[in-house]
């Protein structure tokens, strides 16, 4: 059963009433909890640190930080079709790396990150002032988690927008801006701080909720990207995070790759090391409506109207699948999709003929076109509006890849990342002859043909065409991880993002599209920010 207690926030109201009274001035208060009074249990805790971790349901809604990572990466595609989805050429600015400091998806991924760090800083500040009466036995822990999800905020921060400010306290001034190299320390130096004091459970009690495990891998992701961030690479910081969570012996792979996403998934799941909890009720999960068409409603026996389908997969990304690889079919719906009464509703078809899909005056895009995202579809008896599939923020498939990562780029035990990614690879297919992966495999070219596509979706300009270093690597953090608001981060490391053509996107080869920029309506309020490089003409 999942615990939703971020979605069920519960409202600590701390009342302190001076009642006098003429015969008992000693009189006990039972109408009210009062300051004095309230003490704060571990269930408490959970409903007061809520508010910290409830703002991360954006990761899986409109225009948030899935849209900001796969949109603009060769992995999703939005083009215009028949019903729409042009929406001002908001998708097709995030594929051609021309968005601007008014573009809604870096907007949203810098306001709701500060929004969530606001939320931590208020609690501190009223634990500090001793407003929050938390024992010694919950205090430090309390602390050291807030601390934490804080510190994942600015984790996204660095990475999405890079050069932040760095706001500790609620009524601070207004904050002058961190360079990124800045920020990247204080993400570290905070988690390694916070580590020692989180809690080392895995159960229910603790789900959708920062453990010292989900820290470590926080940490483990912040050095992997570290190169990026700062021009050092930290690979052994980063392989040292990653054997502490594998020695743990708290998680191994789910053996069905699917249970990751589904409809059900919950504490129960190993694999999960910190996730990101739905309901339907509360806080649905809300990106299947860009995933499937109207005519979906259907194929998946409900009346549901919330199917607006535009989203779909680039042709190129499908085909440098491999033979057999189950993750395709589990993450992409593709194929012929019949209603109840067995009637033909629409096929998907690995096609689209360009982004604008305008010919002639006549839109172009068939409802059939592109295979829809179904790494998180469920029971169609059960889907509506909103779904409760969790989003499974950190994996222990991760920290795998992440191990496998450091150990070749380090050059030492080369053959235990093949016989990594080889464990990892197991589950996806049934031939466990082709899950075997060698060294010289991973250090091989991506399998992506990149450049960009004509109508008929062959490659028109091919653009560079170097090979990919570790592209057998990345294409298993492509398969892998498809759709799970990773891609942009994945490719910018790999030095695909601003090299790279594929459907309609030409390299942006200066390099600056790899940050966002500083929104437009922060920088009309805080006169201390300075536009990031490449932005400056649409301050």
């Amino acid at each position: 059963m999942k615990r939703n207690y971020i979605t069920n926030i519960v409202c600590c109201v701390f009342v302190l009433i001076g009642l006098t009274s003429c015969f008992n001035l000693d009189e006990h208060v039972y109408s009210e909890v009062t300051q004095s009074t309230f003490k704060p249990n571990q269930e408490d805790i959970a409903s007061l640190v809520a508010s910290v971790y409830h703002p991360l349901t954006y990761i899986m809604d409109w225009q948030g930080l899935f849209d900001a990572q796969e949109e603009s990466g060769d992995v999703i595609i939005t083009p215009t079709r028949p019903n729409g989805w042009d929406d001002g050429g908001t998708y097709r600015r995030m594929h051609q790396h021309t968005w601007t400091s008014e573009s809604w998806q870096p907007e949203n991924c810098y306001d709701t990150p500060y929004s969530a760090i606001n939320n931590a800083n208020r609690i501190l500040d009223q634990i500090d002032a001793g407003e929050l009466p938390i024992g010694d036995d919950l205090k430090v822990s309390t602390i050291a988690e807030l601390k934490a999800i804080r510190a994942v905020w600015y984790m996204m921060l660095l990475d999405t927008h890079g050069n932040v400010p760095i706001v500790t306290h609620f009524n601070d001034s207004i904050p002058k801006q961190a360079k990124r190299q800045e920020v990247f320390r204080f993400v570290v130096d905070e988690l390694t701080n916070a580590i020692p004091h989180l809690t080392e459970i895995v159960d229910a009690s603790t789900y959708g909720r920062l453990t010292k495990w989900g820290a470590l891998t926080a940490l483990a992701r912040v050095y992997l990207n570290a190169e990026v961030y700062t021009g050092k690479a930290h690979w052994r910081e980063c392989l040292e995070c990653c054997n502490q969570v594998i020695n743990s012996g708290k998680f191994s792979l789910s053996i069905d790759y699917k249970s990751n996403f589904t409809y059900d998934n919950g504490s129960g799941n190993p694999e999960i090391i910190f996730a990101v909890p739905y309901d339907s009720r509360y806080q649905g999960f809300q990106m299947q409506h860009k995933w499937f068409p109207p005519v979906a409603k259907t194929v998946f026996g409900n009346a549901s109207d919330y199917f607006w389908g535009g989203s779909c997969a680039n042709p190129q990304f499908i085909n440098s699948y491999e033979e057999g690889d189950k993750r395709l079919e589990y993450t992409w719906l593709t194929g012929p999709q019949y209603n109840s009464g067995g009637k033909l509703a629409w096929t998907c078809v690995n096609y689209l003929p360009s982004l604008t899909c305008m010919r002639d005056g006549k839109n172009e895009t068939s409802i059939d076109y592109g295979y829809r995202v179904w790494k998180y579809g469920t029971d169609p008896t059960t889907t509506n509006g909103t779904w409760s599939n969790d989003f499974p923020f950190f994996r222990y498939a991760e920290v795998l890849l992440d191990k496998a990562e450091c150990l070749l780029r380090l050059g030492t035990d080369e053959i235990q990342a093949a016989k990594i990614v080889t464990q990892l690879r197991s589950r996806a297919f049934n031939d466990t002859t082709k899950a075997v992966v060698s060294v010289e495999k991973l250090k091989g070219d991506s399998r992506i043909k990149y450049g960009t596509l004509d109508w008929n979706n062959n490659i028109d300009v091919k653009g560079n065409q170097i090979p990919v270093v570790l592209g057998g690597l990345y294409d298993e953090w492509g398969w892998e991880f498809a759709c799970e608001a990773q891609r942009r981060t994945q490719m910018i490391r790999f030095g695909t993002f601003s090299s790279k053509n594929w459907f309609n996107h030409t390299a942006v080869t200066d390099g600056h599209t790899a940050i966002f920029p500083i929104p437009l309506s922060a920088m009309e309020t805080n006169p201390n920010l300075v536009q990031n490089k490449g932005y400056e003409s649409n301050r």
